[in-house]
């Protein structure tokens, strides 16, 4: 959330950050207008507290004294000024509250760099790489969903039966390509990243820690007879590794890695874009996130953007890179860049990886701090993530852009080692 130091110091600033975002400045107004009223209230109840002291003092002396008849007095103040004292702290937690709950649902501020505009028509396309529209024959041009069923290796209509719309299932081969994508991922990043298997299930805490809560609560999935939700994403549990604790600037940055499935309540325009892998409720996802000070994360960002690409790259996959703008990053980004896989079949252009930079956005919510190398003091995290590969739509696209002729797979040469078993002349993949 933002530092509400940073709104007092420089509310211009803060302003002109939420606005570029097109945000409505009634939350800030309404947090600011708190915030004068909790710091007066809470300086009148320091004032208060430290009258009370004055008087348990001099009620200690007068009974010294032997002046009883005039410390019971005292007392009888310092009691009505006790009273007083505990009403205005009850309204300073009160007001603490409602200035934190608003913090959490208002947005970061979007970095310098990040290009203005209004929604995903202004995001900025940085570079394109494999692809030409007139290259894709017309056996390629056939959506993964159709490819998928004649093949027997994706089975939408029973996932259906089995879980309601927006779930599918994959079947022999294409399960076992699930598995070589995961696989693939984390043996390409575990040389620097650390490999976590985190639970897939968390606390309301740790959801609010990446700004999943409470602004996105109807995307979410819970389960509220034990207070846990389903994660969206492993960078929900990863963020939160360290939450509460203070780290060393000499182990920084911190890497980790992790394979989950991830579950969205995802809102597509029915019979638009929600068949086949398009949208999906529950889908397995790599990770790769970063902890580390403001003076690394330009550094990591660029490194987590550069291993996911590259492994889109060798899949053979064309891919755009996106530095998408003002109105269209996350609500918790302060910049993102965005990997999208071109999909002939489908003839979409499908985003497969988020690559952002939240500053201290997230690590203040998680409280993620560092004692730096001088030993003064302590300093906020910053935290980045992306996907190193999203399986269900470069499943699709790696489907519909290897088909052959003859209607296999032809598996990039990247993936063979993992799938030996499926490579057979009559099989699916080839």
């Amino acid at each position: 959330m933002l530092d509400l130091r940073l709104i007092r110091n420089d509310e211009d600033a803060v302003r002109a950050g939420l606005a570029r975002r097109g945000e409505d400045p009634s939350t800030l107004d309404r947090v600011v207008e708190l915030d004068a009223e909790h710091r007066s209230l809470t300086a009148r109840r320091d004032a208060l507290r430290a009258e009370i002291r004055t008087i348990s003092n001099q009620v200690g002396a007068l009974f010294r004294e032997q002046r009883g008849d005039e410390a019971a007095a005292l007392q009888e103040e310092s009691r009505a000024l006790g009273g007083q004292e505990q009403e205005l702290d009850a309204r300073s937690d009160e007001l603490a509250g409602e200035i934190r709950d608003l913090l959490l649902r208002m947005p970061n501020l979007p970095a310098a760099e990040c290009p203005d505009g209004g929604g995903e028509a202004d995001n900025v396309v940085l570079r394109v790489d494999g692809f030409d529209p007139a290259a894709y024959a017309e056996h390629q041009r056939v959506p993964h969903w159709d490819v998928g069923a004649e093949l027997g290796i994706l089975d939408v209509e029973r996932a259906v039966k089995l879980s309601g719309s927006m779930f599918v299932m994959y079947r022999g081969a294409g399960a076992a390509l699930v598995r070589a994508l995961c696989q693939l991922a984390i043996d390409r990043n575990v040389d620097l990243y650390e490999e976590v298997r985190p639970p897939t299930l968390v606390r309301t805490d740790t959801m609010v820690s990446t700004g999943h809560l409470p602004k996105f609560v109807d995307e979410a999935y819970q389960l509220e007879r034990d207070d846990l939700w389903a994660i969206p994403t492993a960078e929900v549990p990863l963020t939160s590794l360290h939450r509460d604790e203070l780290l060393d600037e000499a182990d920084l940055p911190r890497r980790f890695v992790a394979h989950t499935s991830c579950f969205r309540r995802e809102a597509g325009s029915a019979g638009k874009d929600t068949r086949g892998l398009l949208r999906v409720h529950e889908f397995d996802k790599v990770e790769i996130l970063a902890l580390g000070t403001p003076a690394q994360a330009a550094d990591l960002h660029a490194e987590i953007l550069a291993r996911a690409e590259g492994l889109i790259t060798e899949l053979g996959l064309a891919h755009r890179v996106l530095d998408l703008c003002t109105g269209d990053i996350g609500n918790s980004a302060a910049r993102t860049f965005d990997i999208e896989v071109y999909a002939p079949g489908v003839d979409q252009w499908l985003e497969v990886s988020s690559v952002s930079w939240f500053s201290d956005y997230q690590a203040r919510r998680a409280n993620l701090r560092y004692r730096p190398t001088d030993g003064k003091g302590t300093e906020v995290l910053h935290t980045l993530n992306g996907s190193a590969l999203a399986v269900p739509r470069v499943w699709a696209a790696l489907v519909e852009t290897h088909r052959t002729p003859e209607g296999q797979v032809l598996i990039p040469d990247l993936l063979r080692p993992y799938l030996q078993l499926y490579l057979r002349g009559d099989g699916p993949f080839r």
